[in-house]
């Protein structure tokens, strides 16, 4: 760690105006786990009067947006954050994993047509669509192939989602009286799969170290009984992803990281604005509708995510054992009142947005492969 850095707060930023306690509770732990590991100081959650002038290690919960926000919070690059920026809302979004229905289609501010030519062959079948007018053509484009997933652009956690087979299907849905304003904040229409494995791929750059993973998440039911992110499963390596492959890995876990190192290049060089330390992509392998074997980026994440809390685990590892060649580490979240497990490090127990009860809690194995 330069020595700068070891002048810096880590500093927890719940960046979400009413922000569920859950998450700000999640941010404020993994922050002070993190100055813990690094040796630096713990600043608390950040006060605009409290932290001015001051250097600040952040952990925003939510990727900066606009040259305004970097510029308030004291933000210059990666080496002051643990998470993203980007010069435009729509980019730290699953809206840019596809094209537009067509040159006429409406796009926002500072659409990149170059991402989405870069990663058209990573990602599945689908359209990103910004206005009501543009719904029923993407659609019919893609439902002649079979089920398309209705995704908007802003939900995270799976949570908005639904699957539609039919054109009556989505007349309903244009129907509905929030119609226009669901598509004019983005929508993301992809095709549907089954016997779906999602593989989390992803890098970290904190101060000196770096770490690259691969591993998969899994869902779980929220106290409401919907399907919600449920935990992740890592395989994490000290250095880059050069590295990770150098292990034993399955053919489908070296397509997925492979898929993701495209789409993280294409995002370095179609946004040249973009920054992040924290590079984290969800990569959907299963069949389509004609049974044929699909494999494709869903979405990326440059911040906080379900997975931090086992990558500082991974991090703590590494630092505390510098010849370790890799270690399994998870994540869970459960919305079932229970014991912490044996071993398991808890990083969040109570109320949840849509639940009365949850825990978060990680867990660390060795790697003998």
């Amino acid at each position: 760690m330069t020595p700068i850095q070891r002048k810096k707060l880590v500093v927890a930023h719940s960046t979400r105006e009413g922000a569920p306690l859950h998450e700000i509770e999640t941010n404020r732990a993994l922050a002070r786990w993190l100055a813990q590991i690094l040796a630096l100081k713990f600043g608390g959650s950040y006060d605009a009067d409290l932290h001015a002038g001051l250097a600040l290690y952040l952990l925003p919960t939510q990727t900066l947006v606009g040259p305004a926000q970097a510029r308030a919070l004291n933000i210059t690059g990666p080496q002051d954050l643990w998470g993203g920026y980007v010069d435009h809302d729509f980019i730290c979004t699953k809206a840019i994993s596809h094209g537009l229905l067509g040159p006429e289609a409406k796009a926002p501010e500072g659409w990149s047509a170059l991402f989405c030519e870069r990663v058209r062959k990573v990602v599945l079948d689908g359209l990103s669509v910004f206005a009501l007018e543009d719904a029923r053509p993407a659609a019919t484009r893609l439902l002649y192939s079979g089920p398309i997933r209705l995704k908007p652009v802003h939900a995270c956690a799976g949570r908005g989602q639904e699957v539609i087979h039919s054109l009556d299907e989505f007349e309903a849905v244009l129907a509905r009286p929030d119609a226009a304003k669901l598509f004019s904040e983005g929508v993301v229409l992809e095709q549907d799969l089954h016997d779906v494995v999602t593989h989390s791929v992803g890098q970290s750059f904190i101060g000196d170290y770096v770490f690259s993973y691969c591993g998969e998440q899994y869902l779980t039911q929220d106290g409401q009984g919907e399907d919600v992110y449920g935990g992740s499963n890592l395989l994490v390596v000290p250095g880059y992803y050069e590295d990770l492959l150098q292990l034993q890995l399955p053919d489908d876990v070296r397509e997925a990281i492979k898929q993701a190192q495209v789409f993280d290049t294409a995002a370095d060089e179609a946004y040249p604005g973009f920054y992040a330390s924290r590079r984290n992509y969800d990569i959907a392998q299963g069949l389509d509708s004609d049974g044929q074997r699909r494999s494709g980026v869903l979405e990326q994440s440059w911040r906080m995510g379900g997975a931090s809390s086992a990558e500082v685990a991974a991090l703590q590892s590494f630092i505390n054992n510098p010849g370790l060649r890799a270690i399994h580490v998870s994540s869970v979240e459960t919305y079932v009142d229970q014991p912490l497990p044996a071993d398991a490090i808890e990083v969040y127990r109570g109320p949840a947005e849509n639940s009365e009860f949850l825990l978060k809690y990680v867990t660390v194995k060795s790697y003998d492969g």
